[in-house]
């Protein structure tokens, strides 16, 4: 029998699944569900419940599985065989936490998500009493953020001690849908994977091993409530059989271990291989490689994550991507192909007129209180033009100075997201960050899921066929709007990037160039 294989993403927004056909290379089936417009009952905006206050971002659990049980209606309602599915994989939203009770209901009922902000001063609990950011990156490889998982574990049991009491499973998001999938309260697995746990800061993603400092200062009983790490390269179960029978799934359908939607991204645009970077832009930009060895900045900036193969993915992230794009285009009521025609009419550079973009406080640098800062604008430069190559400028500039961290020099950097069909973003990537820039055609995380469905399954029938065999047919490159750095911009670019950098530092209080010496070195080159 053909099988098939399926993918699931399980995102902030909404929910997706792709079915793949490895043996003839085709995409057979993808739907997704919006969970502002389809589960309106929710009272969702862009996938968080509304009103919750300031810096707060939850969700209920039970509308991702209300979500995933739609796709699963529709899957068997459609032409695709579900009886030929194989094997599922599952892509989750980071650092997200789930606390279930031991009979399998939600001892808090809602989950905080990875862009939940309110647990600031739980980081500082954390680094302060493992004696600060250096010793907390001996720890866990990475520094305690608010969007990581274990603040949120920390605030939970300071602020809500009864439900923390309660909960006996601490998940992240990908695996209490591994859980529901696997049988939920009818002998659902509990487990977890290296690529996602990376990101709780409570686990090594070098050593593979649990911080007892970090653990003791949340709460010395915590691994009592978290599930064991399994390898990602190996499925955790069969389907639950209600599931299979509700939905026409096979009762020996694998579940695969699943991992983090920055893992099966990568995997999506073909990145298993060291020297290819994956950018991201979407709401937050990322930016990730695959490398044979850890990588552990020791400013905890580059986050120090598992792939999905046993390798390693180091991550950039910055927290302000497409807002400033989209706000630019809904101040001057702009189609994408007018802002691309605007951004034509200022030279590269901008005359020396430059855009921190930091709008809504920034990861990457960690400021979580920063602001925009409009540098080098006279009263008459606040114009459509000047502001579009500012904003494009801007972004493409703060996401480039947090990966000169990154231990890697691309050979070609591959696009996902909503703004990777702009030629201006393509151009201007490859540009400033010095590399042939292509967006890939696809379905992101999940189809990244869907093909490490297959890749798993197959060799636990012993078939050992490569990942990259697997992934080739579905990797599409979207060669006709491939660009390269334009030779004749490679100055100017070097000048922009220094300006940029001596302008963030400045800000900062940090040592570094004048910023206003290298605007006006900027300006008569681009005037000459």
């Amino acid at each position: 029998m053909q099988a098939l294989f399926a993918g699931l993403d399980v995102s902030t927004q909404s929910c997706k699944l792709v079915v793949i056909d490895p043996d003839t290379g085709a995409v057979v089936h993808v739907d997704r569900v919006e969970y502002d417009d389809d589960l309106p009952g929710y009272g969702t905006v862009e996938g968080a419940v509304a009103g919750l206050g300031e810096g707060v971002s939850e969700s209920d659990p039970h509308m991702w599985i209300e979500a995933l049980e739609m796709l699963l209606g529709r899957l068997s309602d459609s032409d695709v065989r579900a009886d030929r599915i194989r094997c599922i994989s599952v892509s989750g939203q980071q650092h997200g936490l789930v606390a279930l009770a031991a009979d399998g209901t939600l001892a808090r009922p809602r989950a905080k998500l990875w862009n939940d902000f309110s647990t600031a001063e739980e980081c500082r609990i954390l680094t302060d009493a493992v004696g600060g950011v250096e010793a907390m990156i001996e720890e866990v490889g990475n520094s305690q953020r608010t969007g990581y998982t274990a603040p949120k574990i920390l605030h939970l049991r300071r602020h809500e001690p009864q439900l923390y009491a309660r909960a006996r499973t601490l998940f992240i998001v990908h695996n209490y849908i591994n859980w529901y999938l696997t049988g939920g309260p009818d002998g659902g697995v509990a487990v977890l994977e290296p690529g996602d746990t990376s990101g709780m800061a409570l686990w090594h993603p070098g050593t593979g091993r649990w911080s007892r400092k970090v653990i003791d200062v949340i709460d010395p009983n915590l691994p009592e409530k978290l599930p064991p790490p399994q390898p990602a390269d190996r499925t955790i179960g069969n389907v639950g059989p209600d599931l299979a029978a509700r939905f026409g799934l096979p009762p020996d359908c694998r579940i695969d271990a699943g991992s983090g939607d920055n893992m099966y991204g990568a995997l999506g645009t073909g990145n298993f291989a060291p020297g290819i970077v994956t950018l991201s832009l979407g709401t937050s930009g990322t930016a990730c490689t695959v490398l044979e060895e850890p990588f552990i900045d020791p400013t905890g900036e580059i986050a120090a994550y598992c792939d999905s193969t046993g390798r390693y993915l180091p991550l950039l992230c910055v927290s302000n991507m497409a807002g400033g794009y989209n706000a630019v285009l809904e101040t001057f009521g702009l189609s994408h192909e007018e802002f691309d025609d605007l951004v034509k009419r200022a030279p590269p550079g901008n005359r020396g007129r430059l855009l921190v973009p930091w709008y809504e406080g920034e990861r990457t640098p960690d400021l979580p209180l920063a602001a925009p800062l409009y540098f080098g604008f006279g009263l008459s430069d606040f114009v459509p033009q000047t502001l579009c190559r500012a904003v494009l400028e801007g972004h493409v500039l703060n996401l480039w100075d947090g990966f000169t961290r990154m231990p890697v020099k691309p050979r070609e950097i591959r696009l996902t997201g909503g703004l990777a069909s702009s030629p201006s973003w393509c151009q201007t990537i490859a540009d400033v960050f010095e590399a042939e820039t292509v967006p890939v055609r696809g379905e992101g995380a999940a189809l990244g899921a869907a093909i490490h469905a297959a890749w798993v399954w197959y060799r636990e029938a012993g078939d050992a066929r490569p990942l990259a065999r697997v992934a080739e047919p579905f990797v599409v490159l979207d060669e006709a709007r491939r660009a390269r750095p334009d030779p004749e911009q490679r100055s100017v670019q070097a000048l922009l990037k220094r300006l940029f950098r001596a302008l963030s530092r400045r800000v900062r209080g940090l040592d570094g160039e004048d910023p206003f010496v290298l605007r006006r070195a900027l300006v008569e080159l681009t005037s000459s």
